[in-house]
């Protein structure tokens, strides 16, 4: 066999039945032109020639086509309905072209919408006929053409993609290669586009593009081509584990909500629309507050959070700014101001002071701080930016990073800072306290602390947590010489006072030896006490001396006081969540009924301690908690205890005399229960069955019941919901319409009581502060009797 009838035989078969329409075929190996015939001339051929077997499939260059060569596949055929393709199927067949994936992601990024004047075309690698590429034109007249040199090995190189324009689908009724859901992921995405969203689709959220294949890296999830973009999901009751495992590696994050119901958008104007969604929720490393995050739950006894990040005992969001004006900072440094602040407990620290070249004061307070997130601006000096990136790759391990936050500088302009803040300390609507804000407290800050917080109060309005910024009774300055040590960053560093040099570990410090707290906001006190040791003679001997009588005494109170702290959850961050408006009815229910627990304890205690106790330190804190949290109970008699722990807030709130809303929306629904419930008679009759009775099948409310040999006293104009082999069920159009309207008061009730949910929140940050203190003296009693135990080892004196 010739080289030419070798290389004829390797071409691939698979043309033959895909020929087109009224053009003949050219280049093929034979040099005559191919011979007309008839059907019964082809038949006869046919039967006389042997039967030759397929050839395979394979290379044939980057310019030549896929054809057929020999015997009578060379004549021209004429065309038949089979040679024919449905452009679904010429679209389920590009599917299988290697370059149509990445093309499809390049094409969604440049085109938005789709131009009804373009035609696009499916064009392949270039073919070998001498006679060159067919016109448009002639494309239309000979009818589709589908070039199947695309699924040979010559569609995978470069100069076969080159060539290639996708053919994307338009949607019929929007005119655009997007989906309604696409299109809406673009607008959220235009006004966040450095957050990672999560968008709520029924029963899990999705990921979709870039935040796709993040999610996927991150969280070890599977990712997967979707109309036009990559897209990974999650189910809705995992939310707050990947929410948790995405923070932890310097993601920002944001939860996007359906804002419509079923029955309510059903009823509405826009049923035929898309649902609403909206952006309820952004999340960082130091703002992870909210009911979507399981702030007060402990997550490592949890079954669906074996994978979850557990909390750190700090969050500190951390600000700098540099001031250059005026000789002395051009010779000796710049004035450096600094505010962190902790949204998950109110914990807010200022300080202000010059520094060297070598930003030794700076680093001291990082490393006292140790924040897990850090806003400067946007231009920042080459020392404090070269300061800032070594203690961030310092870190060792990428959940332990510190996230950088970049803003503009403008907004770090003393001047317009100035007037922001004056502008949220001057609006009195925001202040829960009852008291005008204290607007001379903050024009005595330093500038470069007034720059910080302006741009803290910007960054948290992004998060709606900027109300912890409300009162500045609770701030407190970092580097108070007269009421404690300041401890430089190489002491820190040199006692392993925070972490051991090692492995940069809190196991081996002086810390990880002091610390035996039972609870969570103990434990951030300890830390607090740890780098800030006491200089007053005063305090010094009031700790020991609480100190020395839980070692001594053999009162009845301490034990009773130890076990009670043991079961407390971090009250801390619970008041606070709930100061944001941000938690849930079990959070709400886990807090309140801890703090009457509290009180009710402490109470009991109260003569006891008056006769027993001989500390100040120890016996003016007891005898102060229980009066600090007498309000608890009356927000704990105000709901009802079995729906708070269901989270069913219909059901929450006992007296419904301060939510008109709700009683009203109550009567309306028992009125359409009612009508119903009247309607059954009628029905009786029509049955001719006394003691008939509605039924709920599947979800499916006041369901007519008959049997399959009764169905002939049905009437026509009941409609059929269901069957089964022994019966049938129906709804009456009266049912339908009231079921329908029973719907919908059913779902304005639970907005109605989502309303009230807030305002009652709203009515508990009036106490906020008050419960504050009371879980600071508790704090207070954790950290004494956690330094009582350490005394209680050997080779400790006082």
């Amino acid at each position: 066999m010739s080289k030419t009838a070798k290389s004829s035989v390797k071409q691939a078969c698979i043309s033959k039945f895909f020929v087109p329409v009224n053009k003949p075929e050219t280049g093929s190996c034979s040099s005559a032109e191919p011979q007309k015939s008839t059907s019964t001339e082809k038949k006869k051929s046919s039967l006389r020639e042997p039967r030759k077997k397929r050839p395979r499939l394979c290379d044939q260059g980057e310019n030549e086509d896929v054809s057929i060569s020999g015997g009578a596949m060379d004549e021209q055929k004429r065309p038949s309905p089979r040679d024919k393709l449905l452009p679904s199927t010429l679209v389920r067949l590009q599917g299988f072209c290697s370059t149509s994936a990445q093309s499809d992601k390049d094409t969604m990024k440049e085109k938005y919408m789709y131009k009804e004047e373009s035609t696009p075309e499916l064009t392949g690698a270039q073919s070998s006929s001498p006679e060159g590429e067919m016109k448009l034109d002639e494309k239309e007249q000979n009818g589709s053409k589908c070039d199947l040199s695309r699924f040979s090995s010559t569609s995978l190189r470069p100069e076969a993609q080159k060539n290639e324009v996708d053919f994307i689908p338009p949607n019929r009724r929007t005119k655009c290669i997007y989906t309604p859901l696409e299109l809406q992921y673009l607008e959220i995405k235009e006004k966040h586009k450095d957050v990672l969203l999560c968008v709520e689709c029924g029963y899990k959220y999705r990921f979709f593009g870039d935040d796709a294949e993040v999610a996927a890296r991150e969280l070890n999830i599977y990712c997967h081509l979707d109309h036009n973009f990559m897209t990974a999901s999650i189910p809705t009751h995992r939310l707050f584990v990947h929410i948790r495992r995405l923070v932890s590696k310097g993601h920002k994050v944001g939860v996007v909500k359906q804002t419509e119901t079923t029955a309510l958008k059903a009823a509405g104007v826009n049923k035929s629309a898309l649902f609403s969604r909206k952006l309820t929720a952004l999340y960082t490393k130091s703002t992870l507050v909210g009911e979507d995050v399981n702030p007060l739950l402990k997550i490592e006894d949890l079954d669906d959070a074996q994978d979850a990040v557990v909390d750190i005992p700090n969050s500190y969001l951390l600000c700098i700014s540099e001031n250059w004006e005026g000789k002395k900072c051009k010779k000796q440094g710049p004035v450096i101001g600094l505010v962190a602040i902790q949204p998950s407990t109110g914990d807010v620290m200022y300080d202000s002071f010059q520094d060297s070249a070598s930003r030794f004061e700076l680093e001291s307070r990082i490393l006292q701080v140790q924040p897990v997130e850090i806003l400067l601006p946007s231009s920042l000096s080459e020392e404090t930016e070269r300061l800032v990136n070594g203690i961030v790759a310092a870190s060792t391990q990428d959940d332990d990073r510190i996230r950088i936050e970049k803003m503009d500088s403008e907004h770090f302009e003393y001047s317009s800072a100035f007037q922001f803040v004056a502008d949220f300390y001057g609006d009195t609507t925001s202040n829960l306290t009852g008291v005008p804000q204290q607007l001379s407290a903050i024009t005595y800050l330093d500038r470069p602390v007034i720059i910080c917080l302006a741009a803290i109060i910007r960054y948290l309005t992004y998060f709606n947590l900027e109300k912890v910024l409300s009162n500045t009774s609770a701030f407190r300055w970092l580097s108070s010489e007269a009421e404690c040590m300041v401890l430089s960053a190489s002491t820190l560093k040199n006692l392993e006072i925070l972490q051991n040099q090692t492995d940069c570990r809190v196991k081996g410090s002086l810390l990880w030896v002091l610390d035996h707290t039972q609870t969570s906001f103990g434990r951030r006190l300890m830390r607090k006490w740890v780098t800030q040791p006491l200089k007053s003679v005063k305090d010094i001997t009031l700790r020991q001396k609480a100190i020395e009588e839980i070692l001594s005494s053999e009162s009845s109170i301490f034990p009773p006081l130890q076990a009670l702290l043991h079961k407390l959850p971090d009250l801390e961050r619970g008041i606070c969540s709930i100061y944001h408006k941000k938690c849930n009815t079990q959070e709400f229910f886990l807090v309140i009924s801890a703090l009457c627990r509290i009180e009710v304890e402490l109470r009991s205690l109260m003569p006891a301690t008056q006769s027993q106790v001989q500390s100040n330190l120890i016996k003016d804190l007891i005898l102060d908690i229980p009066k600090l949290l007498v309000p608890a109970h009356d927000f704990l008699a105000t709901i009802n205890e079995k729906a708070a722990k269901v989270g069913d807030k219909t059901e929450l709130f006992v007296d419904l005399k301060d939510f008109p809303a709700i009683r009203q929306r109550k009567a309306e629904i028992q009125d359409a229960i009612s009508d119903i419930l009247e309607h059954r008679r009628q029905i009786c009759l029509v049955l001719k069955n006394p003691s008939f009775n509605y039924v709920t099948v599947s979800g499916q409310e006041y369901l007519i019941e008959v049997k399959n040999s009764m169905l002939s006293q049905v009437p026509n104009s009941w409609i059929k919901v269901s069957s089964t082999k022994s019966v049938s069920r129906f709804h009456t159009p009266f049912i339908v319409e009231k079921n329908q309207l029973l719907c919908q008061l059913r779902e304005q009730l639970i907005l109605d009581c989502g309303d009230a949910w807030v305002t009652f929140l709203l009515h508990f940050g009036e106490q906020y502060h008050v419960f504050r203190k009371a879980v600071g003296h508790l704090a207070t009693l954790d950290c004494v009797f956690s330094l009582a135990e350490v005394a209680k080892q050997g080779n400790y004196c006082r």
